[in-house]
C-alpha cells in the first residue's frame, strides 16, 4: 500500500517535527496530529523556567502559528483523546467515537506525571509541572505563595526551586536521595548545583522519605518518615514520569517500560512507528540497550529518522543524546548517557562556575556534563557522534587543544 495517510497520535514537539519533516521532504498526503490537549503544538522547556517568570506567554510557546498548519496541510485535531488503535483495519478510535483511518500510524504519547503515593497528595495546593495547564494553576499559585516546598531534587524540581529563588519565596527541596540529579549527573556536578542552590536560598533535605501531604482541605506542609515536617503552602510533587504506553498495549504492540520498538524507532506492526517520551529503543549509546529517553532532542531526533524512513531513507537511529537544564545562572548541557560511568574527570574550575565533567566507562567516553561551558558541550556531541574521546588525562588537562583533537584526521 503506499503512503498517503499518516496520522500522530500527540501533539508535542515530536509530532510537530515529524509532520514538519514530512512535508519538507516531499510529503503530499494526508497528515492528522491527534492530541488530548487544547491548542496547538507548542514547547514544554520554557514551563518550568521562562513562562512561570513571565519572561514568556502562552502565545510565545507556539512551535508554529496557525497560519504554518493550514500552510502546509496538517490538520491538528486538538482536545480529542485517542482510546484504541485497531491494528488489522488500520484504525485510530477517539473519545468520542470518532475513528481515522491510517496508512501509517506514529504513537508520540509523551508520559504522564508520576503520582506521588501518600494520604493527602490529592488536597488544593498540591501540583505538579508537565503541560501547560498545570503551569497556569502553579505560577498562579506560586503569586500567593508564602513557603514553598518540592517534592524531588530532579530537573523540573531544581528548575522551579530557582523560580521560587529568584522570586525570594522560600523553598525546600525534599529528596529520598543523597543528592540532587542522582540519576542524572555525577557526583562531582551534582555537588556544584546543590552548593550554588543553597547559595540563592534553596533549602535542601535529602534521605527524606515523604509519608504524607499535612493539610484537610489544602495542603499546609510535608511530613516526613523521621518525624519532621516541613510547612508550605504550595507544594510540587516532581518525582519522574510515566510512559503513556497503555493504548498500545491494549492493541498488542509490546511494551517495556515504554512502547517497545527496534533501531529504526518501528514496532513489530510495520503500519506503526513511536517516538519520544514513550518509546523504548535500542541505543548505541547504551551499547545496543534499549532506552527510554526523556528529552525534547530525543523526540525531535526521532521524529526525523521516522520522517525518514517513511520517505524512502531508512537508517537506525543514532542521533548523540543531549539534553540541557537551566536553574538560576546555571545553563547545564549533557551529552551521551555517562550512567552507568566508572571515572569522572573535572575539567576547568567548578569554583569559576564554569567546568565539565567528562565520564568514562571501562576507559571508553560515554558522557560529558558541562556547567556554562556550552563550547565544551558542542565539542562533547562531535565525539561521542564519531566515538572517540580524549583519555581522562587529556580531558583533565585545560591546556590540551579539546577542540583540535574532534577536528582532528580520523
Amino acid at each position: 500500500m503506499s503512503l498517503q495517510n499518516v496520522v500522530v497520535v500527540g501533539t508535542g514537539q515530536g509530532s510537530f517535527q515529524l509532520a514538519a519533516s514530512l512535508r519538507e521532504g516531499g510529503f503530499r498526503g494526508s497528515l492528522t496530529l491527534v492530541g488530548d490537549e487544547p491548542g496547538l503544538p507548542y514547547g514544554r522547556p520554557p514551563l518550568s523556567k521562562a513562562y512561570l517568570l513571565g519572561k514568556t506567554d502562552a502565545a510565545g510557546l507556539n512551535l508554529r502559528p496557525p497560519a504554518f498548519y493550514d500552510e502546509h496541510g496538517i490538520t491538528v485535531r486538538s482536545d480529542a483523546r485517542a482510546t484504541a488503535i485497531d491494528c488489522d483495519g488500520r484504525r485510530v478510535v477517539l473519545a468520542s467515537g470518532e475513528s481515522l483511518p491510517y496508512d501509517h500510524l506514529v504513537l508520540a504519547t509523551g508520559a504522564r506525571n508520576r503520582p506521588l503515593p501518600v494520604a493527602g497528595a490529592d488536597l488544593k495546593g498540591v501540583h505538579q509541572l508537565r503541560t501547560l495547564a498545570e503551569a497556569d494553576a502553579l505560577k498562579a499559585a506560586l503569586a500567593e505563595a508564602g513557603r514553598v516546598a518540592i517534592v524531588g531534587a530532579g530537573f523540573i524540581g531544581l528548575e522551579f526551586a530557582a523560580v521560587c529563588a529568584a522570586r525570594s519565596v522560600p523553598v525546600t527541596v525534599i529528596e529520598g536521595a543523597p543528592r540532587p540529579l542522582g540519576r542524572a549527573v555525577s557526583a562531582e556536578m551534582a555537588a556544584v548545583v546543590e552548593r550554588t542552590h543553597v547559595a540563592a536560598g534553596v533549602t535542601f533535605r535529602f534521605g527524606a522519605a515523604v509519608t504524607a501531604i499535612t493539610g484537610t482541605e489544602r495542603a499546609t506542609g510535608v511530613a516526613m518518615a523521621d518525624g519532621e515536617a516541613v510547612a508550605a503552602d504550595l507544594i510540587l510533587v516532581g518525582i519522574g514520569v510515566l510512559p503513556n504506553q497503555e493504548i498500545a498495549e491494549a492493541a498488542g504492540l509490546p511494551v517495556a517500560n515504554g512502547i517497545a520498538v527496534d533501531a529504526m524507532l518501528a514496532t513489530p506492526d510495520p503500519a506503526v512507528s513511536a517516538l519520544g517520551d514513550c518509546a523504548a529503543h535500542p541505543s548505541p549509546f547504551a551499547d545496543g540497550a534499549r532506552v527510554r529517553i526523556e528529552s525534547v532532542q530525543n523526540a525531535v531526533d526521532g521524529a526525523r529518522c521516522i520522517a525518514a524512513r517513511l520517505l524512502g531513507r531508512p537508517a537506525p537511529f543514532a542521533a548523540v543524546p543531549w539534553f540541557w537544564s537551566d536553574q538560576g545562572p546555571m545553563k547545564l548541557q549533557m551529552a551521551g548517557l555517562a550512567a552507568p560511568h566508572d571515572r569522572a574527570v573535572v575539567r576547568g574550575d567548578p569554583e569559576s562556575g564554569g567546568f565539565s565533567v567528562f565520564c568514562y566507562r571501562a576507559g571508553r567516553l560515554v558522557g560529558v556534563e558541562s556547567l556554562n561551558r556550552p563550547a565544551d558541550h558542542m565539542i562533547a556531541r562531535r565525539l561521542l557522534a564519531a566515538g572517540i574521546g580524549p583519555s581522562p588525562d587529556q580531558a583533565a588537562d585545560t591546556a590540551f587543544d579539546l577542540k583540535g583533537f574532534a577536528a582532528g584526521p580520523r
